[in-house]
């Protein structure tokens, strides 16, 4: 009762202040007497500075495939697509689209900022991301196959077995297991930024629980809606199948003839509870906690009205130390009891795997061209970003005597902390992050400032180029299927290159374009 007092509290303070800036907006632009068209003033008006923009080439031709979006921008007057955009804030804050920050003091819950011009994927530029990222899920799925059984990779010293065994999420008790189907990375979601060049490039993969897939999907939504005309003129593939495929990779791995499926998550307090709760709605299967499971004889079993029910595969949303207090940390109350010791026998099947988590350590990162090299024969489709090791004696060397010109992250951090962009920091947080670097060089990776490349987006002073990555989604069952597109966050803040959304960034709907 009172969360849903507070959510509605904050529904209304942030509907409040959206409508002030619209009219705060709408006066100034008439006292300014700005009557002129979006394409006399923002596009024309729009620099792409020394970055690779997205939408513009650097003589001001529309890039393939935005042709279309620039004419309907075009087209519109200032007050008309600052109404669209308003129009969009207010259906996402209607759905209830929220995240939670923690340590937040200030509020509970937080709409995620979200612009109206879309980021567009031609079916050229598309076609080798969906080969590489596939080829990318195939050679980490036998890494873990193999880190965990005979280490083939280890012993021949293509990886350092020190920088395996080290990870704090190598779990020792998944050695000689073999998961369902020989299968540990159900669902992924891989990081990607465009450089300079326009070339696309791997930032980091995560492989444990990713989030973000409920506001692509959301996002879609809100597109179609704020410009319908749009899409009857633009032919976009379609990404609302994605539900249906996640539940067809859970079901894929068991052998019963109607599997039963749950999505596990930790919480309402959980920062991606809203995404929880979305998935299991539209997968139309229950979503529960750790106190709704019960294991008995080795068997997992969900508690209902009708008694207990048998599960059979669990979308697991929570981290493997709390999954089970009596196989990880034994002070847990989001997981289940006897709940790894039902897996282990075959009994119930997780996505995904546990021990997953060494594969997106970002020091295993620089070596997945190599796995791919190693596992697949084959060479890799799209390359890493240039990292440092830190734990190398040399790497280390240099990144101390040039951590003011470079990003130094720490190997299992997330959501933008744990990191230093080196030309923005000050000379005292340079100086804190050498000191921590050099009392534990295994826990930091260092990469150059990569000029992330640009897309128009919507700001209070009219249309500018923010940084922006993409998070596309990988389900592996029988094959390997990529969602056609991804989460596109976008950096808000002028001149920032952090688009998390914990520390201000927004999101895009990405429209990969079909052929």
């Amino acid at each position: 009762m009172h969360k849903n007092i507070a959510k509605r509290r904050l529904f209304y303070q942030v509907r409040g202040k959206a409508q002030r800036i619209s009219r705060r907006i709408s006066l100034a632009m008439i006292g300014n007497g700005i009557k002129s068209r979006i394409g006399s003033r923002m596009l024309k008006n729009y620099s792409t500075g020394v970055f690779f923009d997205e939408m513009f080439a650097a003589d001001g031709e529309a890039r393939p495939g935005y042709g279309p979006l620039r004419t309907q921008i075009e087209s519109m007057t200032d007050t008309e697509l600052l109404h669209r955009r308003d129009e969009a804030e207010h259906a996402l804050i209607s759905m209830g689209i929220t995240f939670s920050v923690y340590g937040d003091a200030r509020a509970e819950e937080r709409i995620i900022p979200f612009d109206i011009i879309p980021r567009v994927i031609t079916p050229g530029d598309w076609a080798p991301l969906e080969k590489g990222l596939q080829q990318r899920a195939r050679a980490l799925n036998e890494f873990l196959k193999d880190v965990y059984g005979p280490a083939r990779i280890l012993k021949e010293k293509i990886v350092d077995p020190e920088v395996v065994y080290s990870s704090p999420n190598y779990l020792k008790q998944m050695v000689g297991f073999a998961p369902p189907r020989d299968i540990w990375i159900h669902v992924s979601g891989t990081d990607l930024i465009r450089d300079s060049e326009g070339t696309f490039r791997v930032l980091e993969d995560n492989l444990r629980c990713p989030s973000g897939v409920s506001y692509v999907l959301e996002n879609r939504e809100v597109m179609k809606r704020t410009f319908p005309e749009l899409f009857r003129s633009h032919r976009i593939r379609s990404i609302y199948d994605y539900p249906i495929r996640l539940r067809g990779t859970m079901e894929y791995l068991s052998d019963a003839p109607a599997p039963s499926c749950v999505v596990l998550t930790p919480g309402i307090y959980n920062s991606a509870y809203y995404e929880h709760s979305f998935l299991a709605q539209k997968m139309g299967l229950p979503l529960v906690g750790g106190t709704d499971l019960v294991v008995h004889d080795d068997r997992v079993y969900m508690r209902t009205t009708r008694g207990l029910q048998p599960v059979d595969v669990i979308y697991r949303r929570i981290d493997d130390a709390f999954l089970d207090p009596e196989a990880f940390l034994p002070d847990s109350v989001l997981g289940v009891p006897g709940l790894f010791e039902a897996y282990r026998k075959g009994n119930v099947a997780l996505l995904n795997a546990p021990g997953t988590g060494v594969a997106d350590d970002k020091v295993i990162y620089t070596f997945v061209p190599d796995m791919i090299r190693f596992y697949l024969d084959e060479e890799p489709i799209i390359p890493n970003v240039d990292t440092y090791l830190c734990s190398r004696p040399s790497d280390l060397k240099y990144v101390l005597e040039n951590m003011e010109e470079l990003v130094v992250k720490e190997a299992n951090g997330a959501g933008g902390y744990g990191m230093l962009i080196g030309p923005s920091a000050s000379k005292k947080q340079v100086q804190e992050f050498r000191e921590k670097v050099r009392h534990a060089p295994r826990d930091f990776i260092a990469q150059p400032v990569m000029s992330l490349s640009r897309v128009p987006t919507v700001t209070d002073d009219g249309i500018e180029g923010r940084h922006v990555d993409l998070r596309p989604f990988i389900l592996f069952s029988d094959d390997i299927y990529v969602m056609p597109g991804g989460l596109t966050r976008v950096a808000l803040p002028r001149d920032s290159l952090v688009v998390n959304s914990s520390q201000g960034g927004g999101t895009k709907d990405t429209w990969v374009m079909g052929s």
